[in-house]
């Protein structure tokens, strides 16, 4: 009998802010590539985290989280970088808390193309009662023509290899289109950025005001040494002064707790410069969101 033909292609998560996307990629690859927090909208970038077995190649896109209630340039590019991504994926999967499905979920729905293959992915199912999710999987299965529906947790590694199968059996058969030890498209200089702007947001809390970005100004790489040059970005003068702390404190713990995860991510040392620098206003200005790297 022939061998099952070898399946491969793309598979964007979607969903509101916070339901897990990101803990989904990085656990379903094994690779922390995708920042994560506890703030909403901590992910602003579609990014690539590719997972090769041997019968197929499943190249997921962690995108931002959909919302409406923000209405400045910055939430208006990240909606729009994941309506063209649904444009170009094979599989969507909808990722869901349990016993939360609202307005936004359904906006998102709107926005897949006939035809393409949708999942339901019901995440954190270990922060729920079965009383609330077994009636919640009913009720939602009669919401859209989801091809499964798959309750998973993330964090505790439960029903993945269920909602790989379900993947799997919807990607086309085609050759692999990365190659097989590839986890992401993304440069280190990328990753870089992005691991500044995650410790940031969790050493900072609800201090943290929504409008900062990371630009990385110089990204040397030595063979053993990767010498990385940053400014955190701020809309405000009195944002600046958060963010450095009293005597440059809090800008110390950021550089080091970031520099401590390049350096396990690279496999290298890591020698770290960062500083903060004001643009007003920057993430109510598309021009200046896109000069950050965004959309």
């Amino acid at each position: 009998m022939a061998p099952d033909p070898f399946r491969c292609g793309i598979v964007a998560l979607i969903g509101r802010p916070n339901v897990g996307k990101s803990t989904l990629v990085n656990t379903l690859i094994g690779q922390k590539l995708s920042i994560t927090s506890p703030r909403p909208q901590t992910t602003r970038h579609s990014l690539r985290g590719v997972l090769t077995t041997g019968t197929a190649q499943f190249v997921f896109v962690d995108t931002p989280g959909f919302q409406t209630r923000h209405r400045g340039a910055l939430n208006r590019v990240m909606n729009r970088s994941v309506q063209s991504t649904l444009e170009s994926v094979d599989v969507a999967a909808l990722v869901v808390e349990a016993g939360r499905f609202g307005a936004q979920d359904r906006a998102l729905l709107k926005m897949t193309r006939p035809g393409l293959p949708l999942l339901l992915v019901v995440n954190k199912i270990d922060l729920s009662q079965p009383a609330v999710v077994l009636p919640f999987l009913k009720k939602t299965a009669l919401e859209a023509g989801f091809a499964e529906i798959v309750p998973v947790s993330a964090r505790r590694r439960e029903g993945l290899d269920q909602l790989l199968r379900a993947i799997e059996m919807n990607l086309p058969c085609q050759p692999a289109i990365h190659a097989e030890n590839d986890l992401t498209d993304r440069s280190e200089r990328f990753l870089a950025a992005e691991l500044i702007r995650e410790k940031a947001f969790r050493l900072l809390a609800a201090e943290l005001p929504y409008s900062i970005g990371v630009e990385v100004e110089k990204f040397e790489d030595l063979g053993g040494l990767r010498r990385i040059y940053v400014a955190i970005v701020v809309g405000k003068e009195s944002h600046k002064a958060i963010v450095i702390g009293s005597r440059g404190e809090m800008l110390k713990k950021i550089a080091t707790a970031a520099r401590l995860s390049m350096e396990k991510l690279f496999g290298g040392k890591v020698y770290l410069e960062a500083w903060v620098r004001v643009r007003t206003g920057w993430a109510d200005d598309e021009a200046a969101v896109r000069r950050l790297g965004y959309g």
